[in-house]
């Protein structure tokens, strides 16, 4: 959920630029790309220097100069950043190359520019275009280059005065044409001369580009030239002034997005191709839904007029497409308020359609013309700039984020002004002086802003916020949810009104007393009805101004009838009783004395429940609900206006039936479970108990009481039933943890998770998995059917195993299969041995005539057959039927016999191709034939004596080593060992003669006379072989390697693959093709679908210097990964056949980066990841396309075709990639790579290297470019561009082959109206970029998610999802994804935050998409529907901090839009999650700061009121409700403690002390059972348990649970819900939420004491303290639980809990109990303590600036917030007044003066310290004695003081302890106090006191927490404990992590000595 952001600030620029001096010439591959941004235009003059200089100097030489000229041109006086240096550089450069260049020149320099010139026209140009098939790429490179020339050869010849002769300028007007055509494109060449590219020869294609250059009709300006190839979108640029590159980009965009839609609704296209109608409709369906149903909510008519002639029908709705996209693609910060573009579209679609209809204009009789004109960028300049400025001004009123969101107004409100008709006020054209654009800015903002602009505004009055307001309150979590709140406190109400009445038995209910009773809690709801009335008033004030009338006259009304019903309901109530007690009495003595009936008051309830009634019947009916909401007529409005304000989003979310039925029923379950466990074990046990302290007396106090007679001990009361109330309202979450893991659990069973969980269960089922295969991954032909559906299928889903005969099958299963295990190997999982073993044959031998299992199925199969045999016959001897156990063994094991089978069959192939004679050929086949006789007779056993089998194996396997060789010298060992097969085959195996052998000895002299034959004339048997091979080598030499396998390996597979990772994937993997998921269509018929990652500036690739740069304890990164991945960096090292490390680094640096950067977290491995979708979509494409013989050969063979023939267009596999070009598109945003690339930052290196690696990636970026400004002063002004770069083609060096530079080039360059990034960094980053993806789905993934080349392949599956309906009355808009956190292996910290994250992706999941409904979206791997999306506000929301948590939001957007949210969990993504303590902790206060914004803001609040009630609570407890319950859990502990401080220091604890209540109290302890149960972890350990056990097994699970308690897996828990609190918590009062960036590196390595101080101060150390001292004082003073289990039980957990949140940090630090790094920490400490702060100092280098920064929220805080601080530090001033009255001293008195003398005594120390501290300012320079004596005179006087206490008063050592225990946390209250009132102690000159007091109780803290952890490091073993409890995975693995940790200090200096 976290995390890649765009940064939020301008980054740091000056640094950046300062190294373009020094980098030029520096790097020759960048050299052309460092330059300054306001010299841009002189980068291609540059580059193409670097282009020529290989051939000729002189003339790059030229280059340079002249570009040094055009650069003195653009900036004549160098005012742009970083030019001056730039300059200067080119300029020393220049000198430099003059001197050299100029010996070697002949002619000059114009002869030299005009031949050179003329040779590179003939050799590239013309060569190029005469070549039979013309290589686009490289003619568009070169004619850019042309062009450059000519620039350079026109200067040089007006220097030198020369004239440029006829044929130069002839060739360079056709280059300057030519240019003009071939610029750069990204995915579709739309230029005149690409229809011979294979991608514009789709027909779908042709038929959209055809449709769009349609322009029959259109009225164009006169003064308009014809250009060629024009279509509608050049029209709408003319007309509209769109920017150039936005129309380029849109049109492709469309195109692209027709010919999809198009294809899928015409599979067999016609030769003609014409665009489809039905697909132009589901198109512009999908992208005026949205503007459609605002048109509709207005009341407006949509402006969308269509024709009546059918032929202009299609032309117009293109138009109104093409419009629409155009205005998208330039909104720029606009894209986030969907509906403001529909304003803006209802405009100008209205000018078109003026337009088309040729209507004339009133005033000048002219037809009309858009009210914005056409000229260049007017569209950007006047429409969306003035918006854009709105948006900006109001982003700097939010003063980044720290003001209150009430004082600005966020991309929420600006957008919900254009849900009210009163929109339409701004007027078209925008009125200026609209209210809507008035921003006045803050007076601290107004000085410095002195524009004419803010002026004009700054009397305007702000228009204020929009239909919400969000204001930092904890009641936010009342109002959003008023249903669930009040629907429980009544409950609570009834509970309590039947146990304290009557027996306690629920029947008692019917009793007529009690249930009259039980009826007063509808009074209760009326009085909350009133509250969240009030409160809705009071929260939405601020909104007032822009509030429509109806919706003031609601809030009203809803106030004045609830004020009503509190007012008739208690009436009618106390008229009901005869004679009523207490207040009902009163009630009647105000109304007069009259006889009540009951039935008044029934009626009453009936009437007030009406509403309620009716919304029942309502949730009953969902789709009658459905259409009410969305209705637009007049009464159903007036009827809906009572139960919700009409509002745009929210309306018609309900579910169907079934959904309905089982998420009903499921919340029902739940709240029944937790009612009775409430009402039996918490509230019906406190009721005797309760009764009795309420009639005790008390008449002893301890302290000084000021309420003694208070009624009932009401005091005592309230502690005790405090605690037991809030675990009342939290343990809802308790039950939902426990059900949600029993019903996903049962889900997850369903869909067959975890099946296949082994490697022996993927062998048993492996036979099914190829028909599974091409069940799942093949497109199915129309002929077969479909799959069953319905419970059957669930339980028993078989596929038809794929016999031998289907060779098309077998052999795309091959494929598929061959492709995943040879990129498991390309990822070093597995190495080479087992890449053998686990491939299938590519070329499948068809003579063999049966299925080819991997050989890892069949290994050792053979082996064992054949040596175990004899001794099997020979056993077997005596008794009968010798061949009955070979052939149970055979039927028993499937896999030994398809391996004898296949040894069979190859022999014989083999033999049958080796042998060339004639008569050896006889005698084979009468050999074979008779085997084939005995094995068809089922008597091979009996009738051959197979124990000399073993010796016939040996020469077998001897012969097929020799073939795999395939030397022409061991023919002759061949023949020998042929005749000794025969031989053994005829003699031993068949003991009887063989049929053609006996005439066919060498001489042939039996029989004959006795003469000699010449040798040329001898037969020699064998003599004529097939040997060596020389066709088909590639075939040939698998079949013999795997035959050489299968016979030879002896040990059996059974752990292969051995690596933990490759299992894993394989299992899962199989087990999905089991699962249920759609059939995948056609890859041409597929959904096309983009990814986006967001990137800001993390590692790309790690560089080498990084991976050996040792940490302080010596360790490397590279060391660190060896030691953790071992195996994989041993197969690494086999891959490139090297043994040595160093060899390595040498000859192949890149290889090592990347093997190192493919195990953290970086920017290449998610490339690498995403784009195995095109690799895998490149095969499937392959395998639908493939003809039966190009199958046969398999895609290697088309991919090496196409490699030698690269341009051929219609080549196989080029049409491959062209249609994985329509399909799939990858954009990476990187948001700085321009001025990465200009300051030389080699992370633009390694992008440029990822796109040329991988040629289809894109990347956007933003580009800031210094223009001068066109008055004439001096200014530049900033202007920044949307860009999107390609890889371009590496440039090779004229006259030579070597590469000299690989470059980008940029295809779109679109303006933005200003900087791009106003809110959040990651979602403005991802919405700059998302005009640049293409396709109906959109895929977010995140900078640390990977992904795997056998999930690529189920991709197209996966998009099917979007076209069914899942249940649900509406299409998915968001397809959910499983992910699988692989940085688990790296501690036991990542392993324990691993396990969380997977059970939240998997089971969590699962459950809240199906049956809860609620599942939003949740980061990262989720597929968007695009189209769904774009037009409703993007794919996340970036109002600064309220959308902290962006990814969250969409899903809310997206549920509240009408959307519907699925998870599938037969396809996973990969994903890195934090792994060291410290980034855990950021990462979850980031994520506890979101849900304490989301508390706040307006989509949890309409989701809480627009989702019924049971969908309502779905949502609250997996959202914010989850954060307030582990709020609710700490605050019950300082509840519970607080109330026992009470009693006891009061007094009241002895003098209840005989009471049971407060002795042995059950509810409580049942309560705080509760309470620690959530507290430990337990509630996310359940769904864990339950996630492992289905998907590993419970043995596994079981295990692994205990081994996390081992670990001390509660601790991290109990630590982490100190984080989610906090954080949480001081969200909701104070704000201060950010981005805490996590840097996900490779955490082991040790914290500082200082910054684990830092970090957790104030989240954990200060409460665990306060738990102390808490727990400390109660264990002084209490009397009632000693030797009681129970206290033993309950004060444990707190223990626990205290102990925990102060020494977490230490425990979980590596090394954290190392002496000398303790002493390290202790001496950095101090020098942190003592560090003074100031401007500029970082709070990691002073205690003050921390210190300053630790409160700063409190200054935005507000008042509210500032109240709510001081009354929460009045508790600590409880200590000091219960603990002054129990010193030994003032035992005997409780008067209050006590209390003052104590007061008086800490104001005399604060007084005193403050005199020494003015003294030493003052006095100790120049009074130094003085100074001294008085330090000394208050010294003694203390001791005096001191001395007489202890003599006099009998103060003894309990005094002392008591004394400090109330002093310390006074003094801590006042100092928060003071933090609070800052401004105002400031003012009063005590801050610098006030620091003091706070250094000094920091340091306290410090040595509190330091000295046990000292103590600890003393002896060695805890640090041994400690790494071993750290690293167990790692010492698991047999890693020793010690050394790790020691590091290789050792190892170092041994190498040093040698």
């Amino acid at each position: 959920m976290s995390y890649r952001r765009g940064s939020d600030q301008q980054p740091q620029r000056r640094i950046l630029r300062t190294q373009t001096a020094g980098n030029l010439g520096a790097d020759p591959i960048l050299d052309s790309e460092v330059v300054p941004s306001s010299l841009v235009e002189i980068a291609p003059i540059l580059r193409v220097a670097n282009e020529v200089e290989a051939s000729n100097k002189r003339v790059a030489y030229l280059c340079r100069f002249y570009a040094f000229e055009k650069a003195h041109r653009l900036d004549p006086t160098s005012s742009g950043r970083g030019v001056r240096q730039f300059k200067t550089a080119l300029l020393q450069r220049l000198e430099r190359e003059n001197d050299t260049t100029l010996e070697g020149r002949v002619k000059s320099d114009a002869r030299e520019m005009q031949s050179f010139y003329r040779h590179y026209y003939q050799k590239y140009i013309q060569a190029l275009h005469n070549a039979a098939d013309k290589d686009r790429a490289q003619l568009t490179k070169a004619y850019q280059t042309a062009a450059v020339l000519f620039e350079v050869l026109k200067a040089v010849n007006q220097t030198e005065a020369v004239d440029l002769s006829e044929e130069i300028l002839e060739a360079h007007t056709k280059v300057e044409e030519k240019k003009q055509l071939y610029a750069p494109y990204n995915i579709l060449p739309l230029d005149p001369e690409s229809g011979k590219e294979a991608i514009m020869r789709y027909p779908e294609i042709q038929a959209a580009v055809s449709a769009l250059r349609n322009i029959r009709g259109l009225p164009w300006p006169k003064e308009h030239g014809n250009k060629v190839n024009e279509d509608i979108l050049d029209w709408l640029q003319l007309m509209f002034g769109f920017q150039k590159d936005n129309v380029e980009n849109q049109r492709e965009h469309l195109i692209l997005l027709l010919a999809n839609v198009h294809i899928r609704q015409v599979p067999k296209p016609d030769q003609q191709p014409k665009l489809d109608d039905r697909a132009l409709n589901e198109v512009m369906k999908k992208l005026f839904r949205n503007y459609k149903k605002w048109c509709k909510y207005l009341g407006r008519k949509s402006s969308l007029w269509l024709p009546t002639i059918q032929q202009e029908m299609q032309q117009r709705k293109l138009l109104y497409m093409g419009l629409y996209l155009l205005i998208w693609g330039e909104a720029a910060n606009l894209r986030f308020m969907p509906e403001c573009l529909c304003y803006i579209y209802h405009h100008m679609a209205f000018e078109l359609y003026g337009m088309l209809a040729g209507n004339v204009s009133p005033l000048t009789g002219e037809p009309v013309k858009p009210v914005y004109g056409g000229e260049k960028e007017a569209f950007l300049m006047k429409v969306v700039k003035p918006i854009y400025d709105t948006i900006a001004k109001e982003a700097k009123r939010s003063k980044a984020g720290k003001a209150k969101h009430s004082q600005w107004r966020n991309y929420d409100d600006l957008n919900e002004y254009f849900w009210s008709v009163d929109c339409f006020r701004l007027g078209w054209p925008m009125r200026i002086d609209s209210e809507f654009f008035s921003v006045p800015l803050h007076p601290d903002q107004r000085l410095v802003d002195k524009d004419e602009e803010n002026r004009a505004y700054a009397g305007d009055r702000w228009i204020g916020k929009v239909n919400f307001v969000e204001i930092r309150s904890y009641w936010h979590v009342f109002r959003s949810f008023d249903r669930m709140w009040s629907f429980y406190i009544l409950c609570l109400q009834a509970m309590i009104i039947i146990a304290w009445h009557g027996s306690g038995n629920l029947s008692s209910i019917f009793d007529g007393d009690v249930f009259k009773k039980v009826l007063s809690i509808f009074i209760t709801a009326a009085i909350l009805k009133l509250a969240q009335a009030i409160l809705d008033i009071v929260l939405s004030w601020k909104a007032r101004n822009v509030m429509s009338l109806h919706v003031k006259l609601r809030y009203i009304f809803k106030a004045i009838s609830a004020a009503a019903w509190v007012i008739v309901l208690p009436v009618t109530y106390a008229y009901s009783w005869k004679n009523p007690s207490g207040f009902a009495q009163t009630i009647k003595n105000w109304f007069g004395n009259g006889t009540g009936s009951p039935s008044m008051f029934i009626l009453a309830v009936f009437i007030y429940l009406s509403p309620n009634i009716l919304s029942a019947l309502l949730f009953v009916f969902p789709s009658i609900r459905r259409y009410l909401e969305r209705s637009n007529t007049g009464i159903v409005k007036l009827m809906m206006w009572w139960s919700q304000p009409r509002l745009f989003v929210g309306r018609g979310m309900q579910e169907g039936p079934i959904s309905l039925l089982k998420y009903t029923s499921f919340w029902v379950i739940l709240i029944i479970a937790k009612l009775a466990f409430s009402y039996y074990l918490e509230i019906r046990p406190l009721v005797v108990p309760t009764k009795a302290i309420m009639q005790a007396r008390v008449s002893v106090y301890r302290w000084h009481e000021f309420f003694p007679h208070a009624k009932n001990n009401i005091g005592v009361v309230i502690a005790i039933w405090a605690p037991i109330i809030l675990v009342y309202f939290m343990d809802t979450q308790i039950w939902y943890a426990i059900l949600s893991t029993l019903v996903g659990g049962l889900y997850g069973a369903f869909r067959r998770l975890g099946e296949i969980r082994t490697l022996e269960l993927l062998r048993s089922r492996f036979d099914s998995i190829p028909g599974a295969f091409n069940a799942c991954l093949i497109p199915m032909d129309q002929t077969e059917k479909k799959q069953k559906k319905g419970l059957k299928a669930t339980f028993f889903r078989k596929f038809d195993q794929v016999s031998s005969d289907k060779e098309k099958e077998a052999a795309r299963f091959a494929q598929l299969w061959n492709k995943i295990i040879t990129s498991l190997r390309e990822e070093d999982l597995i190495d080479n041995r087992e890449m053998d073993l686990m491939l299938v044959p590519y070329w499948a031998d068809r003579s063999l005539n049966l299925i080819q299992w991997p050989p890892f199925l069949l290994a050792s199969k053979v082996h064992l057959l054949v040596s175990n045999y004899p001794i099997a016959v020979s056993m077997a001897k005596d008794s009968y039927g010798k061949g009955q156990e070979l052939e149970k063994r055979l039927s028993r094991d499937k896999y030994m016999k398809s391996a004898i089978l296949e040894c069979y069959a190859s022999f014989r192939n083999i033999i049958n191709f080796l042998v060339l004679g004639e008569r050896e050929k006889m005698v084979i086949q009468n050999i074979f034939q008779r085997v084939d006789e005995h094995i068809e007779n089922d008597d091979l056993t009996k009738e051959l004596n197979l124990s000399a089998l073993p010796s016939l194996y040996d020469r077998f396997v001897n012969l097929i080593e020799f073939l795999s060789e395939n030397k022409k010298e061991d023919k002759d060992q061949i023949v020998i060992l042929l005749l000794d097969m025969l031989e053994i085959v005829t003699r031993d195996i068949m003991e009887g003669d063989v049929e053609g052998l006996l005439d066919s000895s060498h001489g042939g002299s039996f029989g004959k006379d006795e003469r000699m034959t010449p040798l040329d004339q001898q037969y020699k048997f064998f003599g004529r072989l097939h040997f060596p091979v020389t066709t088909d080598t590639e075939a040939w030499s698998e079949k013999i390697k795997r035959l050489h396998l299968l016979l030879t390996v002896k040990e059996s597979a059974m752990d292969v693959p051995s690596n933990l990772d490759a299992r894993r994937r394989i299992s899962f993997f199989s087990n999905s093709l089991f699962m249920d998921m759609p059939p995948a269509p056609k890859v041409r018929n597929m959904l096309s679908f983009s990814v986006l990652t967001p990137y800001y500036d993390e590692p790309v690739l790690f560089s080498l210097d990084h991976l050996e740069e040792p940490n302080e304890d010596g360790v490397s990164i590279l060391f660190y990964l060896q030691k953790i991945f071992p195996d994989e960096w041993k197969n690494f090292l086999q891959r490139f056949g090297y043994k040595s490390e160093e060899k390595l680094r040498v000859e192949l640096e890149e290889e090592l980066r990347l093997w190192a950067s493919y195990r953290g977290q970086t920017l290449t491995k998610t490339v690498r990841g995403m784009m195995y979708i095109r690799q895998a979509l490149e095969l499937q494409a392959f395998l639908d396309m493939a003809k039966d013989e190009e199958l046969m050969k398999g895609y290697k063979a088309a991919e090496l075709e196409s490699k030698e023939n690269p341009t051929s267009e219609r080549a196989l596999w080029t049409q491959c990639q062209s249609l994985a070009d329509m399909k799939f598109t990858y954009v990476v945003s990187c948001q700085q790579y321009s001025i990465h690339k200009r300051s030389g930052d080699p992370r633009a290196k390694e992008i440029l290297k990822l796109m040329t690696k991988y040629p289809s990636l894109r990347v956007a970026y933003i580009d800031e470019v210094e223009e001068h400004s066109k008055d004439s002063s001096r200014k530049t002004d900033k202007v920044y561009y949307s860009a999107l770069a390609k890889a371009a083609l590496p440039s090779k060096s004229i006259d030579s082959s070597e590469t000299v530079q690989n470059l980008d080039q940029v295809i779109y360059k679109i303006k933005l109206p200003g900087p791009a990034i106003l809110g959040e960094g990651k979602p403005e980053n991802q919405n700059h970029a998302i005009i640049f993806t293409r396709g109906e789905g959109l895929q977010t993934i995140d900078m640390n998610q990977d992904n795997y080349m056998e999930e690529a392949f189920k991709m197209r599956n996966l998009l099917q999802e979007f076209l069914k309906k899942h249940g649900s009355p509406r299409y998915p808009t968001i397809l959910g994804l499983r992910e699988h956190i692989f940085t688990g292996s790296v501690s036991s910290l990542a392993w324990f935050m691993s396990n969380q994250e997977n059970s939240f992706v998997t089971i969590g999941q699962r459950l809240l998409a199906n049956p809860l409904k609620v599942r939003f979206h949740y980061g990262h791997p989720d597929v968007f529907d695009r189209l769904f999306h774009l037009t409703r506000g993007g794919v996340s929301k970036a109002s600064k901090v309220i959308n902290l948590s962006e990814d969250i939001f969409a899903g809310y957007n997206s549920t509240l839009r009408e959307g519907n949210v699925t998870h599938h969990e037969y396809i996973q993504v990969g994903k890195g999650r934090d792994v060291g303590l410290n980034q855990i902790s950021m990462f979850e206060a980031k994520i506890a700061n979101g849900n304490g914004e989301q508390t706040i803001s307006r989509d949890i609040y309409r989701l809480g009121h627009r989702f019924d009630f049971f969908r309502m609570l779905s949502c609250y407890f997996t959202t914010i409700g989850f954060y307030f319950s582990t709020l609710l859990t700490v605050l019950t502990v300082y509840v519970f403690l607080y109330g026992r401080l009470y009693l006891a220091l009061s007094g009241l604890e002895e003098g209840l002390n005989n009471k049971r209540a407060i002795r042995d109290n059950k509810a409580l302890q049942v309560a705080l059972a509760s309470q620690s149960v959530v507290q430990i972890g337990f509630l996310l350990a359940l769904p864990m348990v339950m996630e492992i056990g289905l998907e590993r097994g419970f043995r596994q699970a079981l295990s692994e649970f205990v081994l996390m308690q081992i670990q001390l897996a509660p601790v991290f828990f109990t630590f982490s819900l100190g984080t989610k609190t906090h954080y949480y918590g001081r969200t909701l009062l104070h704000g201060g939420a950010q981005y805490r960036g996590t840097g996900r590196g490779f955490v082991v390595f040790h914290a500082k004491f200082a910054d684990n101080y830092r970090l957790y101060s104030r989240s954990h150390f200060v409460k665990g303290i306060e738990l102390v001292i808490l727990l400390v004082v109660y264990h002084i003073f209490g009397h009632t639980y000693r030797g009681v289990v129970a206290y033993i039980l309950i004060t444990v957990t707190i223990w626990f809990m205290a102990g925990t949140w102060l020494f977490a940090p230490f425990l979980f630090n590596p090394s954290g109990f190392e002496w000398q790094k303790i002493l390290d920490d202790w001496t950095d400490w101090q020098k942190w303590i003592s560090n003074r702060g100031g401007i500029g100092v970082p709070p990691e280098k002073s205690w003050e600036s921390w210190w300053e920064k630790e409160h700063e929220h409190l200054q935005h805080s507000g008042k509210r917030g500032i109240a709510t601080e001081i009354i929460l530090a009045v508790r600590f001033f409880i200590y000091q007044y219960g603990l002054v009255y129990h010193l030994s001293i003032t035992d005997q008195t409780q008067s209050v003066l006590v209390y003052g003398v104590s007061w008086m005594i800490i104001f005399v120390i604060l007084g005193l310290m403050k005199g020494v501290s003015v003294g030493r300012r003052r006095l100790s320079a120049d009074f130094q004695l003085l100074f001294r004596l008085i330090k000394g005179a208050i010294f003694v006087t203390f001791l005096t003081i001191f001395i007489v206490l202890i003599a006099v008063a009998k103060m003894t050592i309990k005094d002392i302890i008591v004394c400090i225990l109330a002093v310390m946390p006074t003094g801590w209250g006042l100092l928060l106090i003071a933090q609070a009132c800052k401004p105002l102690i400031v003012k009063g000159g005590f801050w610098g006191s006030v620091r003091a007091l706070a250094r000094g109780y920091e340091i306290i803290m410090g040595l509190l927490l330091f000295t046990p952890v000292a103590f600890l490091a003393w002896f060695p073993f805890v640090s041994e404990f400690q790494t071993r409890m750290l690293f167990n995975q790692a010492f698991s693995r047999g890693l020793q992590i010690s050394r790790i940790l020691g590091g290789q200090r050792r190892d170092r200096s041994s190498n040093n000595k040698e």
